[in-house]
């Protein structure tokens, strides 16, 4: 009898552990590209171990900000297929690079679409989430990112940037609130939003 029940039990139990299987990289993209407005909190593991935490807005295609918390209080701007990085402690201008020269813009783009040729060199399986790490073919100096999702229903979790030269950041992402609408001044200024935008 004890052999039946277990059985039993292994059949009910099979259905629920093959649903945490590996996600498609299709629908990996096409959730990609119907994330319109993403706003949360984030926490960073710097590449010698130090954490920052912060607020992210994200509104696709090409629009990012992070605002760090205290005592670091950067404001990292991606726009206009630029990324500006203002300092509050240094009296120079900002930092500026394309976007293009970052990972994240594989997230920001128009349209995201994993199965492009070169795009995707690891696409796995952890056991609790689809970890999919992928560059841009056309860039590929740009180093690469690690785009960790879980299922039912998919949402992006982290991710993992890896330069090259070898350093690594990672963001581990708070509940994501999507499809709100978020302002323009998010976007457009270095000024920290304050309880306002929170």
């Amino acid at each position: 009898m004890k052999q039946i029940t277990f059985a039993l039990a292994l059949t009910l139990a099979a259905p629920a552990a093959w649903a945490a299987e590996k996600l498609p990289l299709s629908q990996i993209s096409n959730y990609l590209n119907g994330l319109k407005t993403v706003e949360t909190t984030f926490t960073q593991v710097n590449d010698d171990g130090s954490l920052s935490t912060g607020k992210l807005w994200m509104e696709r295609p090409g629009k990012m900000r992070f605002e760090y918390d205290p005592p670091n209080s950067a404001v990292v701007l991606a726009r206009a297929g630029t990324v500006q990085i203002f300092d509050p402690k240094s009296n120079q201008p900002p930092e500026q690079y394309p976007l293009k020269r970052t990972p994240l813009s594989l997230v920001l783009a128009r349209n995201v679409n994993l199965g492009q040729a070169n795009m995707v060199v690891a696409h796995d399986f952890d056991g609790t989430a689809t970890v999919v790490t992928a560059r841009d073919p056309k860039n590929p100096e740009s180093g690469r990112i690690e785009l960790m999702f879980t299922g039912d229903p998919i949402e992006l979790r982290k991710w993992v940037i890896h330069d090259n030269a070898g350093s690594q950041t990672t963001v581990l992402l708070g509940q994501l609130s999507t499809g709100g609408n978020l302002s323009n001044d998010l976007f457009s200024r270095s000024k920290r939003s304050g309880s306002g935008n929170r």
